[in-house]
């Protein structure tokens, strides 16, 4: 995706901002009124806060175009009792500002900062701590919400909420923000045309990235780690997801990755590293899995029988307990030129691919995915001879799921360069 309509977006802001009318300095402190001073400035002024604390009272509203900056850590604190700023108006900067403790619901939705119907909003180096929602963007556009630290206390999925929330937006982009404690780090749902670029997900309740109907959306060079089930992607197309880390993301259901629905999609140079299962897929089609670096994972890909037309092609497969698992007979994808640390085949033409083809399925993964409890058998004598003879003789296993050109040596890969 081009970065055009992102550099749009800073560009006008930095118009907007040296055409500020005036500067208004205030000290944060008590009996400080934000809203006040907000209510009697200009269009296009600007707000320093000094330090201090002041208290929200309730929802701080900004309804024409400012730039509010924080300098020494001033915090604008909701009393765990309310959503603490609203921005409804186009054409506003909000920077350098703590936001502690907003209210927390069962049934509403709410936030430390919500963007509501508007465009062309920069919110960066901003502290989100102890809040429900961090940023809520609700129909918002053009909106760059970039380093950013957000950090909560969730300990469940039922009293927690998600970092940064978008709902109905575009041309978002989300980078270098770091987030954590929350229930899903990002949250996209009918987003479209937006970037996640250089952000840092960890230590999530849930998720560490989940979107949902997003289409034509960019995921470059991020981390998920150590959330609760990893990154979840549905019912979506055109999805770009490159360079990004996915590690130790452990848990009966967790994944580096869950696709489901997915169509018309690229997932190249990430690496996955110590997670159950790397990539999860369900009914997805035509992605292209390339380039991405599989190592010390449970299983490095689970594709159900409901995916066809994937290219799996390129990517290094070591020291994963099951490198891929199904749930059927049925194969309509391509696992062509992988390297696998399992291949025990030759290279008598020296080409750098083995000459026979090697099949990535064992039978005891085939077993274990229709019986889990069987897992306690691995690395049995048994378990060992029904592979092999499994690998001659196929018979469980579906038999087209092979890569017939496989290579003896790793391949050189950089997953964290484009």
């Amino acid at each position: 995706m081009k970065n055009r309509p992102f550099i749009l977006v800073l560009f006008s802001l930095l118009i907007f901002q040296s055409l500020s009318a005036k500067r208004i300095e205030i000290k944060g402190g008590p009996g400080v009124s934000l809203q006040q001073v907000i209510d009697n400035a200009a269009a296009g002024d600007s707000i320093i806060i000094d330090g201090g604390r002041i208290k929200a009272g309730k929802i701080i509203t900004i309804n024409k175009p400012l730039i509010i900056i924080g300098k020494n850590n001033p915090v604008i604190d909701g009393d765990n009792k309310y959503e603490i700023m609203e921005i409804s108006s186009d054409f506003v900067i909000i920077q350098g500002l703590h936001f502690l403790n907003s209210g927390k619901s069962g049934y509403e939705d709410i936030a430390a900062l919500r963007i509501l119907n508007a465009k062309h909003i920069l919110i960066r180096d901003n502290f989100f701590e102890n809040c429900f929602f961090g940023i809520y963007g609700q129909h918002a556009g053009y909106t760059t919400i970039a380093n950013n630290r957000f950090l909560a206390n969730g300990f469940d999925e039922i009293s927690s909420a998600n970092g940064i929330h978008c709902w109905k937006s575009e041309y978002m982009l989300i980078v270098n923000n770091r987030i954590s404690g929350h229930r899903d780090g990002i949250y996209f749902e009918f987003v479209t045309n937006s970037s996640i670029r250089g952000n840092i997900s960890t230590n999530n309740v849930r998720y560490g990235l989940h979107f949902m109907f997003s289409h034509n959306n960019w995921y470059l060079n991020n981390s998920f780690t150590d959330n609760g089930a990893g990154v979840a992607v549905m019912y979506s197309n055109g999805v770009h997801m490159h360079n990004n880390i996915f590690a130790k993301n452990w848990g009966n259901a967790a994944y580096g990755i869950l696709m489901k629905d997915i169509s018309d999609s690229r997932v190249e140079n990430n690496e996955f590293n110590r997670n159950t299962a790397s990539i999860y897929m369900e009914g997805s089609s035509r992605i292209a899995i390339r380039h991405n670096q599989f190592k010390n994972n449970g299983w490095a890909l689970k594709i159900q029988a409901s995916c066809m037309d994937n290219i799996i092609s390129g990517n290094n497969f070591s020291g994963n307990t099951f490198d891929i698992a199904t749930n059927g007979s049925l194969q309509l994808n391509d696992f062509t030129g992988n390297y696998w640390d399992k291949y025990e085949g030759y290279d008598l033409d020296r080409n750098g691919r083995g000459d026979v083809p090697y099949r990535p399925v064992s039978i005891f993964s085939m077993i274990v995915e229709r019986n889990p409890a069987t897992l306690m058998l691995f690395r049995s004598f048994m378990v060992g001879l029904m592979d092999k003879a499994e690998k001659v003789f196929p018979g469980i296993t579906p038999e087209a799921l092979k890569d017939v050109q496989p290579f003896i040596r790793p391949i050189d890969l950089n997953p964290r360069t484009s």
